[in-house]
């Protein structure tokens, strides 16, 4: 029997009583009419694997500091299985999460003023940390069907460049799978990429948060498995995949010519992950496999229901190829609500979206919906949304 037999679509066991019960974020964000379909957090319960080792780890009392390798020996095998990726844990360090990682690493080679190049339209704290690092932000704009442009990558590069002072470096701050397009790049794709990165001296930071969710039929190529990409990091996590944003904890993984570089972290970076957060994500990639399994396939048949639902009730938008994430990109240029379209579905409609512009260039007239909830919120949502626009 197919592993994601054996386990129900987690997407369909909350109910609507448990969800308004919850105190992070997404379902506190709003009032309670609104159907929040914004931030990436999931309508799930925890995997049994998950939950089983946070219970074993609050009845031992072990809520101390994290410590040891255990994360990157349980992604290791994750990584060979599903991606045939070798990760060696003697690469890798524990970081707090993604983002705080990604500047982290940054900060080993590159220096305040120089730059770093993004996708956009790109997640919106691309922007956000990294200027607050100190580093001036280059848009390399992804194709109109939201493809790695070589074009406009070599262009930002050149400028970065033209640009750099006698010790300034470059960096590109990739996003695979991206989000919020839910583009998963080819193997292709990011072999171009790591041919222009050598071209041009640019150190690649890929952040793979989301690499476990691409969707039946996409295969995700880690930026690292490829050749040329010795000198590049990757940052992955189980936070997205088994909804463990709460938990804090990613791994940093060099190439291998940058493994020298990821010795430099200071010594305090890896105080920030939380000790539940390691247990628990190590529980996810070592145990976590047929629970995947299954979200993956009720997301494929959301993906499926959404387009169904967009082309019924609000045909004038337009739903890119979208290959991976629980994220979808929806072009709402064509309903006349303007720059901020969440604004409107979120008055008149009553649900909570995130607005588009705040993704950078080609992000206006856009809206980023969350589809990982059950498919009767889903619908709930769509038909709000059209009830919008009339």
């Amino acid at each position: 029997m197919p592993l994601s037999e054996q386990v129900p679509n987690p997407l369909r066991q909350c109910t609507p009583d448990e969800l308004r019960s919850r105190t992070s974020a997404k379902w506190r964000g709003y009032p309670p009419d609104v159907l929040p379909l914004w931030v990436a957090e999931m309508d799930v319960h925890l995997a049994a694997p998950v939950a089983e080792a946070l219970h074993t780890a609050i009845g031992r009392g072990d809520t101390g500091y994290a410590t040891g390798t255990g994360y990157a020996e349980a992604l290791a095998p994750f990584a060979r299985e599903r991606w045939g990726w070798r990760v060696r844990p003697a690469h890798t360090a524990v970081v707090a999460d993604i983002m705080r990682g990604a500047v982290e690493l940054l900060d080993l080679v590159t220096e305040p003023g120089d730059t770093v190049v993004v996708n956009s339209p790109a997640y919106t704290p691309f922007y956000r940390f990294v200027s607050r690092a100190g580093r001036h932000v280059t848009e390399a704009p992804l194709t109109p069907d939201h493809r790695i442009d070589p074009e406009a990558l070599a262009r930002a590069f050149r400028a970065a460049e033209r640009g750099r002072t006698p010790t300034g470096r470059t960096a590109y701050l990739l996003c695979s799978p991206h989000n919020p397009t839910g583009t998963v790049h080819t193997r292709d794709e990011l072999t171009a990429v790591a041919g222009l990165a050598r071209t041009y001296g640019v150190r690649v930071v890929s952040d793979e948060i989301h690499a476990p969710l691409a969707l039946p039929g996409t295969p995700h190529t880690p930026y690292l498995s490829l050749p040329g990409t010795e000198d590049a990091f990757a940052l992955l996590s189980a936070s997205k995949a088994w909804n463990l944003a709460g938990l804090k904890a990613a791994l940093a993984v060099a190439g291998s010519a940058a493994a020298a570089d990821l010795e430099r972290l200071p010594p305090e970076v890896s105080h920030g992950p939380s000790h539940l957060g390691v247990l628990s994500h190590a529980a996810a990639f070592r145990h976590g496999g047929p629970w995947l399994d299954a979200l993956l396939a009720g997301l494929d048949e959301n993906r499926a229901l959404l387009a169904e639902l967009l082309a019924r009730h609000l045909p004038p938008v337009r739903h890119g190829p979208h290959e991976g994430t629980y994220l979808a990109w929806l072009d709402c240029r064509g309903l006349g609500l303007g720059d901020d379209p969440a604004a409107a579905f979120l008055e008149r409609g009553r649900v909570a979206l995130v607005p588009g512009a705040g993704f950078g260039s080609g992000g206006a007239g856009h809206v980023r919906l969350n589809l990982a909830t059950s498919p009767e919120v889903l619908e709930e949502a769509v038909r709000r949304m059209a009830s919008a626009v009339g």
